[in-house]
């Protein structure tokens, strides 16, 4: 089995990495995941793909779960197994996908962290100073005037914005690309930091936005400039990148109620990824009426 499910596996990544353009961290877990399956099945001296039904994957997931892997792990590694078997089947080497209909553990939906208005507004002053913090108030009002994805961001290149009809191309997950308003705050932003770009960029760099060596801004750089800024503004707790894109979400949600909207803002290809936000604004509502309602409290005590 070792060589020819070796080469199978590798045909596979490629078609993610290449074909599907998912993301480097993706594939490499599904690569971890699939090594795991391996073990599995040499374990059982199973002697190919071929030989696995769906009750050894169901017994996969269950001693994954008992050996401390958390449900939503559980679920990815059955996620990569069922299209991994779904391209061998596409290319003929696989009669049936053994993991069609083998279910994980549900993972409890852990709802994201998001800032108010004021907060926002906190983290979003930051005062005139040299380039990186023009750059870096530039980063955070584009992040949160259209909820962008940090990957979105740091691959933004000049060409892909028109300030004069406040419009940007952005490319998403699996290449999806979409247009996306920007707000007039992150435009006056935005029309600042390219008055000083050219202290930071290199001469050939295309990236809207750079670090300190002029070539395109790292990820890494943003969730440090984030926390930077948040610790300034003393807002509590750890402060990231993504909590811009959540805090747009939520904003944009309370104030239009118009879920499909969201949904088309933040390039969710699914609205059931979009609808944790509703359990975001629910909660808020709630809050609200436990506070103002002169009858929403129950007594503790009878």
């Amino acid at each position: 089995m070792q060589a020819e499910s070796e080469r199978q596996v590798s045909a596979f990544l490629h078609h993610i990495r290449v074909e599907r353009g998912l993301s480097r961290h993706t594939v490499a877990a599904y690569r971890r995941d699939l090594s795991a399956l391996k073990d599995y099945c040499a374990e059982r001296e199973l002697s190919s793909w071929t030989a696995l039904a769906a009750s050894d994957l169901r017994r996969f997931a269950v001693g994954a779960h008992r050996s401390g892997l958390a449900p939503r792990t559980v679920q990815r590694r059955l996620a990569g197994a069922r299209s991994f078997f779904d391209f061998l089947e596409r290319e003929g080497q696989l009669a049936a996908n053994p993991a069609r209909g083998v279910r994980a553990p549900r993972p409890p939906r852990d709802l994201p962290r998001t800032l108010d208005l004021d907060q926002v507004s906190r983290l979003l002053d930051i005062p005139d100073g040299d380039a990186a913090a023009c750059r870096d108030r530039a980063i955070l009002e584009l992040m949160y005037s259209s909820g962008l994805r940090l990957a979105e961001l740091t691959d933004l290149d000049v060409g892909g914005i028109d300030l004069r009809q406040g419009l940007m191309r952005v490319t998403g997950k699996g290449r999806k690309t979409r247009i996306l308003p920007v707000g007039a705050k992150a435009v006056e932003a935005l029309r600042r930091w390219l008055r000083r770009r050219a202290e930071l960029a290199s001469p050939e760099s295309a990236a809207l936005f750079v670090g300190t060596r002029g070539r395109r801004i790292a990820a890494s750089t943003v969730q440090a400039r984030t926390a930077y800024w948040a610790r300034r503004a003393g807002l509590p707790g750890h402060v990231h990148p993504h909590m811009l894109r959540h805090s747009f979400a939520t904003h944009m949600l309370e104030s239009s109620g118009d879920l499909r909207a969201v949904q088309e803002l933040l390039g969710h290809a699914d609205i059931s990824t979009t609808q944790v936000y509703t359990h975001l604004n629910f909660q808020h509502l709630a809050r609200v009426y436990d506070r103002a309602h002169p009858r929403a409290r129950r007594k503790q005590d009878h």
